[in-house]
């Protein structure tokens, strides 16, 4: 993966250059290792905003139970507490594209068809993005919203949201701040604000673009880290 110290580019500015090639990762859930790594390519990297590209096909890594089955075919109500581990698999289905705004408590992700039909955006309510040398890392927040094309919009796992603070993975003072969060991104659909606004969705990635490769040492503990 391609990056320099604190996120820099080398040049002095502290953001990465479109084409290159980082780390967007999360960390477990009241835990202090990563569950998800996934190699993406920056798109776009300024004061304003991070967007990344998910390729198809990426080699990512992603949590199962410790027996190697889906979390996600797990009853909800063992769901998390059952003990896990992760795997390595590729990005399967049409690639995703990531957009961040430094200390906003949600990313934006758009989702397309076969053939680049829209399909939607989707709000992941998250913690501000940490910047560090290989990319950048945060911690979900299970709560999100999907956004469509007509402008409306649907909470999704309000499930797993409940669950997971009965589980005790997330503090009723951090639930709080999670729903006013998703709240403040509701406002912003609704007053249709960027990024769903901004023509994202018809965006294309560079074709001479390379799929980046997980590396070796996906999980190392960042030397240095930034908001």
């Amino acid at each position: 993966m391609r990056g320099e110290t604190g996120g820099a580019t080398g040049d002095g500015t502290g953001f990465w250059t479109p084409g290159s090639q980082i780390l967007w990762r999360y960390r477990e859930n009241a835990g202090h290792g990563f569950h998800i790594a996934r190699p993406v390519t920056v798109v776009r990297d300024d004061e304003e905003l991070l967007a990344v590209w998910l390729a198809p096909g990426t080699e990512c890594v992603r949590p199962v139970l410790a027996d190697g089955s889906s979390v996600g075919e797990e009853p909800l109500e063992s769901r998390y507490t059952k003990p896990r581990s992760v795997t390595h698999g590729h990005w399967r289905g049409t690639g995703v594209l990531k957009l961040a705004r430094p200390g906003q408590p949600w990313s934006v992700w758009l989702f397309w068809e076969p053939g680049w039909q829209f399909k939607n955006w989707y709000v992941n309510l998250e913690q501000p993005l940490a910047r560090w040398d290989g990319g950048v890392d945060s911690e979900d927040h299970f709560l999100d919203i999907s956004v469509h094309p007509d402008r409306s919009w649907r909470w999704l796992d309000e499930d797993e949201f409940a669950q997971a603070q009965r589980d005790g993975l997330m503090a009723a003072e951090t639930a709080t701040a999670v729903r006013a969060a998703g709240l403040a991104a509701v406002a912003a659909v609704e007053a249709w604000e960027a990024p769903f606004s901004a023509g994202w969705q018809h965006w294309r990635p560079d074709p001479s673009w390379a799929v980046p490769s997980l590396p070796k040492d996906w999980d190392r503990t960042p030397a240095h880290v930034s908001s």
